[in-house]
């Protein structure tokens, strides 16, 4: 989750039940924060063991798939209603009382040119993911009283369901489509990549006084919450990865785009505008939406009257020039070469392995496991500067390789589309027992 978090503390393992506040004691917005997980956690868990993995309700069963094929693109109607997935709400109830088709769903990119729907046999499932959602994404969510330079006080998580198909799906040697599913799923669901986050003292440290603690290894004036997050995907070598100091929370509304130059109306950092040589990347809902990352651009110029930078580039297309998409820069803190990092590929560090990669201020990383990466694996950290160390957990003194803390994805299958044209029905539903008062 990008967002300006102290910390991320939510563990289910520590199996906590309740944040229980002390008077007189600071409150932190990871408190906050990880109470809410815990009740999110506990009510889907609670769903999960009632209704099993995936299933509707029998009064009110949502995500009923149809075919049709008038038109210039065949398409599938979704029908309203509910649906729980790992113990999340689907609601495909659309607000006008129409019905979402494959084509127009609101939360997925659909190009009828590139994304048609296959000939028989495919697969139709739900892919579900939380996303954050800011005042620059949801306007409605900024307090207008607070005026226009503050940054957005709250965040939303907000549910994203989307309806996909996969053409490639193979039943294999499985008795059922379900269980071929399920086997399906759970190599999708498994990540393939490790990191761990470390921290090195400088060789001259004690002979610097600049360094206010010889021994300290993380030098930064100020607590932070790295974060390193898989921009290209791909095998180690090809892939890349973005970091910022801040958990990428410092994203700049864009009001206008003309060529390179981006005029910038709003914030969510305490900056006004981004620095010359910052990298951001150029975003709107529908990049959002999708699987791929939005390009990198490097800040060349800023005219701090006009409120505008100059980018390095003009961004692809239609990327920014649509108001109603909520177009968006989000500011990372890689540097090349020569500046504290290294070469950079498109404006990201390309991912080596088993190796330290320093980032900044002593804190470094480290990438592991099979060599598959996906977009938008992410890593954070804590770095603290009273031990001048980063929050990561060691065995037998080194840092453990761990797997990305998301994005996390639900699936749950919904149709097959047999070869002879008929439809197999793959959803699961649950009927509530009623009884008298």
């Amino acid at each position: 989750m990008h967002g300006d978090f102290s910390r991320l503390t939510f563990q289910p393992g520590k199996h906590h039940t309740a944040v229980l506040s002390q008077q007189g004691r600071l409150r932190l917005d990871a408190d906050d924060n990880e109470q809410a997980a815990i009740q999110a956690y506990l009510a889907r868990r609670a769903t999960m063991d009632l209704i099993g993995p995936y299933a509707g309700p029998a009064a009110d069963l949502g995500f009923t798939l149809a075919r049709t094929d008038e038109g210039d693109h065949p398409d599938l109607t979704i029908g309203p209603g509910r649906y729980y997935v790992d113990g999340i709400l689907c609601d495909a109830t659309r607000p006008d009382g129409g019905s979402w088709t494959y084509l127009t769903q609101p939360d997925a990119v659909i190009d009828p040119d590139h994304d048609a729907l296959p000939d028989n046999p495919f697969l139709a499932y739900l892919r579900v993911r939380e996303r954050v959602v800011s005042a620059i994404e949801d306007p409605g969510l900024h307090e207008k009283a607070l005026g226009p330079s503050l940054p957005g006080t709250t965040l939303r998580l907000r549910v994203a369901w989307q309806v996909l198909v996969a053409a490639d799906f193979d039943r294999g040697n499985f008795e059922t489509v379900r269980e071929a599913f399920e086997a399906w799923a759970a190599d999708r669901r498994t990540p393939r990549s490790r990191a761990a986050f470390g921290v090195e003292r400088p060789g001259n440290s004690h002979d610097d006084p600049c360094i206010a603690d010889p021994e300290a290894a993380y030098r930064g004036p100020e607590n932070q919450l790295y974060r390193v997050e898989v921009h290209r995907g791909g095998a180690a070598g090809t892939a890349t990865f973005k970091w910022s100091r801040d958990n990428g929370s410092a994203v700049y509304a864009v009001s206008g785009l003309e060529g390179a130059w981006a005029t910038v109306t709003g914030s969510t950092d305490d900056k006004t505008l981004p620095e010359v040589e910052d990298w951001v990347e150029v975003l709107d809902d529908t990049v959002a939406r999708g699987d791929e990352p939005g390009p990198l651009l490097q800040v060349v110029d800023v005219d701090f009257g006009g409120r505008r930078v100059r980018l390095s580039g003009a961004p692809p297309d239609e990327l920014g020039r649509d108001p109603a998409r909520h177009p968006y820069l989000r500011r990372w803190d890689q540097r090349a070469a020569g500046r504290g990092g290294r070469n950079l590929t498109s404006g990201a560090v390309p991912i080596v392995e088993n190796e330290w990669i320093p980032l900044e201020q002593g804190v470094q990383v480290r990438f592991g496991g099979e060599g598959a990466y996906r977009t938008g694996e992410y890593w954070t950290v804590a770095a603290r500067t009273l031990d001048g160390d980063v929050e990561w957990p060691e065995a037998d003194g080194d840092r453990v390789l761990l797997p990305p803390a998301g994005p996390e994805e639900h699936l749950a299958p919904l149709v097959w589309f047999q070869p002879n044209g008929e439809a197999q029905d793959l959803r699961m539903l649950f009927d509530p027992i009623s009884r008298p008062l």
